[in-house]
């Protein structure tokens, strides 16, 4: 088996499975080269990526959760200044704490109705058209949206900001030189902006707390919003529009599942989404740096050295699922690992869950004879899963 968990290439259709596969069975902790680096750790068993997501204290988010370390000039760009995704504890959970009352399930709850208006609004705007690409139109409107309030920002920059993520996620090799780095410097800019208006006026929105949010009786400074700005805009849309469109896939694939679903829609809606949410594993992987040597499964891992853990190979783990391989959306047992574990673990999720359910209902009832209008092309990316575009056609529903 070629295994190779960098090349956009083995991501180009969706996650490879038959690596993962390979992976669990034969080297669950696996030594893989980095043409450009020192390898890595890939851990791909349910119970190894639980286990090391838990254990900040042995593998640590810093200096990044990505795959390969920040290039000398951004580091020297942001100085002592992290982003909150690649602190560990306490500083972790200083910053988390700043919004976390945001995002709990009841203030999530809160904002159903008006996520409920939204997806209408989503679906009006396409449904009597007969067709639409369905990751610009339909599953990245809603993401792009909800920040855009929480964050008090007008709905149509939420949009232009999605644009940027996508760049941002996409595979360097795969974008003009550059094309990166200039998607993040624009974002600061706009955050910048942002930042300037909040001051001025400060507003009842999240961008507006976050610049009155003290963390050890010192207000955020400039980068350290910014940095928070990126965070909120780029992990605010991730799952929710990954998982719509290869939800949608799934469902289109699966025609006796999304007839199902379909026959009694509110009641099996939440075990469905879950489902969705296990097979699709939006986000690919997060890294770990180990900080001191240790063994996992036999492995000897070094202090320094990178581990990765893949979630969509966790989620297809024979030994905690019953027939991983099947996409069962009445599913009970379903501890699924999509949003992550431990102090990391999605500090949206509850709020995605809603955006899923809204935006999956509005499409469910009011867009019959679904289908694809040409083939979805992929996200370049080794990180983040899921279609770049996806044309559909569609009836109006009566």
């Amino acid at each position: 088996m070629n295994i190779d968990l960098i090349s956009p290439a083995s991501f180009a259709a969706g996650q490879p499975h038959d690596q993962f596969r390979w992976l669990r069975e034969n080297a669950p902790v696996y030594r893989h080269a980095e043409p450009d680096g020192p390898g890595f750790w890939a851990v791909t068993r349910y119970d190894d990526v639980f286990a090391v997501d838990r254990d900040f204290q042995a593998f640590s988010s810093e200096p990044t959760v990505m795959m390969t370390d920040p290039a000398a000039e951004q580091a020297n760009a942001f100085g002592e200044h992290k982003m909150m995704l690649m602190m560990d504890p306490p500083g972790h959970t200083a910053y988390r704490k700043l919004i976390r009352a945001e995002f709990t399930r009841p203030a999530s709850a809160l904002r159903a109705e008006r996520i409920a208006a939204l997806a209408r609004q989503i679906v009006d705007a396409v449904a009597a058209r007969g067709e639409c690409d369905f990751v610009a139109e339909v599953a990245g409107e809603m993401p792009s949206y909800v920040i855009a309030e929480l964050m008090g920002l007008p709905l149509d920059d939420g949009r232009e900001l999605y644009k940027l993520t996508e760049t941002i996620h996409t595979a360097p090799e795969a974008l003009p030189e550059g094309a990166g780095a200039a998607a993040v410097m624009k974002m600061f800019e706009y955050g910048a902006r942002i930042m300037a208006e909040k001051r001025a006026r400060p507003a009842d929105d999240l961008a507006s707390r976050l610049l009155a949010a003290e963390v050890d009786g010192k207000r955020l400074d400039d980068m350290d919003f910014l940095l928070f700005f990126l965070l909120l805009v780029d992990a605010g849309g991730d799952t929710t529009r990954n998982l719509l469109s290869s939800g949608m896939l799934a469902l289109l694939d699966h025609p006796d599942q999304l007839a199902w679903l379909k026959a009694d829609l509110d009641a099996r809606l939440p075990a469905a989404r879950e489902e969705l949410l296990r097979w699709a594993s939006p986000v690919i992987y997060m890294r770990r740096t180990a900080t001191r040597d240790l063994e996992l499964h036999g492995a000897r891992i070094a202090e320094g050295d990178k581990v990765i853990m893949y979630f969509g190979s966790a989620n297809r783990d024979p030994a905690r699922f019953d027939r991983p391989d099947r996409l069962d959306l009445s599913r009970a047992d379903n501890e699924h690992i999509a949003f992550g574990v431990g102090p990391h673990g999605c500090l949206g999720q509850h709020i995605a869950r809603i955006e899923i359910d809204a935006m999956l209902r509005e499409v469910l009832t009011r867009m019959d004879g679904f289908a694809l209008a040409g083939e979805p092309q992929w996200l370049a990316s080794n990180f983040i899963s899921g279609p770049r575009s996806m044309p559909v056609r569609f009836r109006a529903a009566a």
